[in-house]
């Protein structure tokens, strides 16, 4: 088979999903990973038996995430784009007036950039023998501070990891995109996001797909899709 093979990390809901439905349509197979693989059985279902493997796996565990992607060759064959998209998100304060309490921010910073470091180490190799493509999920928080938000400092850190790839991809055939979506209505966000303009999951996975069907001379760096009327 020769259709090109998709790997979606967080692809249980919102983007992930978006993106794995869209990813189908346009004709690639993808594997679906989320930490407990029921969560993505019924997505897997609908996509195709023959189209999408539900896959479980914690993106901030090598054995676990390495694992995944050797489960996808197998299936596949190869591998030709990466979604690293599992991400986590909460409110925090630095001086303790409210928010997540110390303990669970580990969560947030293993998840949202140990775990994309480890799917970019983990998927790397096979991108580099297809001359594939990468793409992250940042957030219009990582180019623009936010006031005592971790989360935001995780993205930042994802921006400068998608661009440190980058410049080590070169020569390898393998291109680097930079995902920047403002308030996306994932299912998880606060009672105060809600009250803003915000984005579908979909329009985010319209993003990623415009950037997956370039051709391989176009390397599109970053795409920031922020909701109309959402103030910095």
């Amino acid at each position: 088979m020769t259709e090109r093979v998709l790997l979606v990390t967080g692809a249980s809901r919102g983007i992930g999903a978006a993106t794995a439905r869209r990813a189908v349509a346009a004709g690639f197979r993808v594997g679906l990973v989320a930490r407990n693989a029921g969560s993505v059985g019924p997505l897997a279902a609908e996509l195709g038996e023959g189209q999408a493997l539900p896959l479980a796996a914690d993106v901030a565990d090598w054995p676990s995430i390495s694992g995944a992607v050797e489960a996808v060759l197998a299936r596949f064959g190869r591998l030709d784009a990466v979604f690293a998209n599992a991400g986590i998100g909460m409110g925090v304060s630095f001086f303790g007036d409210g928010g997540a309490e110390p303990e669970r921010w580990r969560e947030l910073v293993l998840t949202n950039v140990y775990g994309a470091a480890l799917t970019a180490r983990a998927t790397l190799p096979a991108l580099a023998a297809s001359g594939g493509h990468l793409v992250l999920t940042g957030s219009v928080a990582g180019r623009y501070p936010r006031k005592g938000s971790l989360y935001s400092a995780t993205k930042w850190a994802v921006s400068g990891m998608a661009a440190g790839i980058r410049e080590e991809a070169v020569g390898t055939g393998v291109r680097v995109t930079l995902v920047q979506p403002g308030i996306t209505d994932t299912g998880i966000l606060t009672e105060e996001q809600r009250r803003k303009p915000k984005l579908e999951a979909d329009d985010v996975a319209r993003a990623v797909l415009y950037a997956l069907e370039q051709p391989p001379t176009v390397d599109v760096n970053e795409i920031m899709v922020r909701p109309t009327g959402q103030v910095l």
